[in-house]
């Protein structure tokens, strides 16, 4: 169990600095191979069965804490389940935090923390230049559809003006074609051409008024729609300056808060404002662990308990009987573990100790420096 490695620990380093060296540097020093050889594996069983005797006295003493707090009243009880129920409570809410998915980055909320007085404005002002920049922008595409509009109308009426052209010039080649041919017909054939004439100099008047006339209008609108694709040209060059620096504006604060709109300042806001009240939630719960920690172990002491301190981690067992029947039952198998380890190391001991007596009785070594080492064996041996 976790409840008793630290005092393992201390124990395990306690003999391995203070007892083993000593003597095995004077078996190293005046003893032979096969009686050295016996004597540090009787060293190591030795110690080994003292980390297994302290072990075992540590599960021991859990186990007598377990037993004490199950005989309680329930009176008695009731204030310690009411304070690890607490407890356990407080630790979860705070695992929950510590596990749960950060709403923003560390850098996103050192920086609305810093500028905490300022961001609500900052806000406002980001979503009204994006409203006013969105205004500009659909009226620099109303004016550039104007602008367009009134030079394709331009060309349109360009275009008019060479055709028409092309067909003033058509018309006076047919007038003069109809000319000739009434002047032979009136000069060399002694024909009557008054009423050919008249209708010919009747249409081509007409016809010539009339492209006149067109030209003429075509030339007025092309000359307005110039003015109109001027001022278009005017007003759009005006906004553009607006929509340049409002659009500036609008980078700059994106840019300075790491974020593509207005909605998103404002989403990173509220995350701010939700993970200011979660820290603050874990600072308090925090403040009510230490409380309750210190209270849980005060109650605890007063029943002289092995160690009061460990239950801290344990609240589960303490709120649950079931859980507590599982500590009390790990503990259980452990020992048994314990014991069983502890008695074979007791019959290597045993075993290793005849061997080495046998040993010494043949070669007669027996003398009281061998004795002194042999003793300083078996006071390793802590039955």
């Amino acid at each position: 169990m976790s409840f008793f490695k630290r005092k393992k620990k201390q124990t395990t380093e306690y003999i391995t600095e203070q007892e083993k060296p000593p003597v095995q540097d004077d078996i190293k020093k005046r003893v032979p191979q096969d009686i050295k050889s016996c004597c540090e594996q009787m060293i190591e069983a030795a110690r080994e069965l003292k980390e297994e005797q302290d072990e075992y006295r540590v599960v021991t003493d859990y186990l007598k804490d377990i037993q004490l707090l199950e005989e309680l009243e329930e009176d008695e009880y009731a204030e310690i389940r009411s304070a690890a129920e607490k407890l356990r409570n407080l630790d979860r809410a705070r695992n929950e935090y510590q596990n749960s998915e950060r709403r923003i980055s560390d850098v996103q909320f050192i920086q609305m923390q810093q500028e905490e007085d300022r961001i609500p404005d900052a806000i406002l002002r980001l979503q009204s230049n994006e409203s006013y920049q969105a205004s500009i922008k659909r009226d620099m595409n109303r004016l550039e559809g104007e602008k367009t509009e009134w030079q394709y109308n331009k060309l349109e009426l360009l275009r008019q003006q060479k055709l028409l052209r092309g067909a003033s010039f058509a018309l006076l080649g047919i007038f003069a074609m109809c000319v000739a041919i009434l002047f032979v017909l009136q000069t060399g054939f002694r024909q009557d051409t008054k009423i050919a004439w008249l209708v010919i100099l009747f249409l081509a008047a007409v016809c010539g008024v009339g492209i006149f006339i067109k030209m003429s209008l075509n030339e007025t609108e092309i000359r307005q729609s110039e003015v109109n694709m001027n001022y278009a040209i005017e007003l759009l060059n005006k906004i553009t300056f607006k929509y340049v620096n409002i659009t500036n504006a609008v980078d700059y604060a994106r840019e300075k808060y790491h974020v593509k709109n207005s909605y998103e300042l404002n989403y990173l806001w509220e995350q701010y404002l939700c993970e200011v009240r979660e820290r603050e939630k874990f600072k308090q719960t925090n403040e009510d662990l230490q409380y309750f920690n210190t209270k849980l172990v005060r109650l605890l002491k007063r029943y002289r308990l092995y160690d009061a301190q460990v239950w801290v981690n344990q609240t589960s067992a303490l709120v649950d009987k079931k859980e507590m029947v599982e500590v009390k039952h790990s503990l259980i198998v452990r020992r048994q573990r314990l014991r069983s380890r502890m008695e074979i190391n007791v019959r290597n001991l045993k075993d290793l100790r005849n061997r080495i007596d046998k040993m010494l009785t043949k070669q007669n070594m027996y003398t009281p420096e061998i004795r002194d080492i042999i003793d300083s064996i078996d006071q390793l041996n802590v039955s």
